[in-house]
């Protein structure tokens, strides 16, 4: 008889240290299988066959995998949706107890209702924990028990309940040597996955040093003045309650808030799923979008004559990544300067965000078109020539990405003019704000 083994599944916790779901895996008692899925549900959705999020991914697990076969170990790794990768596994593996931590997508949460169905039918255990965020989905909520929508007394609560406890790390490495000995066959490569490799270089992780002026440093695009570790929290290969332990100790509390914007975000998408694909003031729902297409290509493409704007797209376009104050240009001017459906523009950061997070990005796309719940107001709308007096004075992250900008034979005029486009834009917020 196959001997009785424990799954531990990696999803977005592609790290040995500090990892709750696998903590409480090799504590349970019984050997633990490491299993990784690429799930095709997923993979075929991509449309560059060279995603640099998909090199990150194999690169996370390949550095995983030679960590655990220091222990006699390796992972196993599936290729497929999941429920057909599962019905494999349990057919080559005696399984008591899959353990996995929390995701908390929309998909990811169907995906595990119908797993949670499927482990039920066989006997199988399935235990989820809290891993990717500090407070979980109702930790921090009102006192009649009701999600919060408004970010500032979230904030006072989050920090009112924020104790050791929930720093606390998991002592893995006491336990790894639970891992079930086997020695498996390699990681499907790239290719055998259907992708080219990407030549896309990777934040690393250190960021220690912009976390005690990161206050002063946050909103000018032109100096290495963010910490870049979003993408590393986005695949798990950093513990959250780590980065939490080192903003705490900072004496300005900055970068500690976009923690908590994080965990926010997460709680939002949670209990409103609906608004992935729905405003969630549902009225916002009614503006009546120009969605010119010659005009969101010029947007994507960095081409739209205001500089500030272009030269956010063009970094996004060449590396993955896009500073946050310009996130919310770019964002601002897609919706409000063009009129362009926020949809439009959140599904391109989804193709092209190395560090990209639905909870996050639709959040944030929701603040910049003034649908969402604790939104930027509707008549505000960022002036780029503003935003560059105040963030790029001298041109120099505009100059970075925009060879051509003192060239007006190269550089193109405003597609837009900035005075009718607010125009444009009151009138036709105020329109489907008016109605029933």
């Amino acid at each position: 008889m196959k001997q009785l083994v424990n799954i531990f599944w990696f999803r977005r916790d592609l790290r040995l240290e500090d990892n709750a779901g696998l903590y409480n895996a090799l504590k349970s008692g019984l050997p633990v299988l490491p299993v990784f899925i690429f799930d095709l549900n997923i993979l075929d959705k991509l449309q560059d066959r060279d995603d640099a999020r998909l090199t990150f991914i194999h690169k996370s697990l390949t550095e995983l995998n030679t960590q655990v076969q220091k222990f006699g170990s390796s992972i196993y790794v599936q290729t497929g949706e999941p429920e057909q990768a599962w019905l494999e596994i349990l057919q080559e593996f005696n399984v008591k107890n899959v353990f996995t931590n929390n995701d908390y997508e929309p998909y990811a949460r169907e995906r595990d209702y119908s797993l949670k169905k499927l482990f039920d039918g066989r006997e199988i255990g399935f235990h989820q924990y809290k891993d990717h965020v500090i407070f979980d989905t109702n930790e921090v909520v009102k006192d009649d028990e009701k999600p919060y929508t408004v970010f500032t007394p979230y904030k006072r609560k989050w920090l009112s309940k924020l104790n050791n406890f929930q720093l606390k790390p998991y002592p893995t490495d006491k336990y790894l040597s639970n891992f079930y000995k086997n020695s498996l066959t390699a990681l499907p490569s790239i290719k055998d996955l259907g992708f080219e490799e990407s030549s896309q270089s990777f934040p690393d992780k250190e960021f220690e040093n912009v976390i005690e002026n990161y206050y002063n440093t946050r909103d000018i695009p032109s100096i290495n003045g963010t910490s870049r570790i979003s993408m590393h929290l986005r695949f798990g290969t950093v513990s959250i309650r780590s980065l939490a332990k080192k903003a705490i100790k900072a004496v300005e509390k900055t970068w500690l808030s976009e923690l908590i914007w994080r965990d926010f975000y997460s709680m939002i998408l949670w209990h409103f799923p609906n608004t992935v694909n729905q405003s969630f003031k549902p009225q916002y729902d009614h503006i009546q979008w120009q969605n010119n297409e010659e005009e969101f290509k010029a947007w994507c493409e960095g081409k739209t004559g205001y500089p500030i704007v272009d030269a956010g797209m063009r970094e996004l376009n060449e590396t993955g990544f896009m500073h946050n104050r310009v996130r919310m240009i770019t964002a601002s001017f897609l919706c409000k300067h063009l009129l362009v459906d926020w949809r439009w523009g959140e599904a391109y950061f989804a193709r092209k965000l190395l560090d990209y997070d639905q909870a996050s990005n639709v959040g944030g796309w929701q603040w910049a078109a003034s649908s969402g719940n604790d939104a930027v107001p509707y008549f505000r709308i960022f002036n780029p020539e503003i935003q560059t007096k105040k963030f790029d004075p001298e041109f120099k992250y505009i100059k970075k990405w925009i060879a051509e900008i003192d060239d007006p034979f190269k550089y193109p005029q405003p597609i837009v003019d900035h005075k009718l486009a607010r125009e444009r834009v009151l009138s036709a917020y105020k329109q489907a704000l008016s109605q029933k």
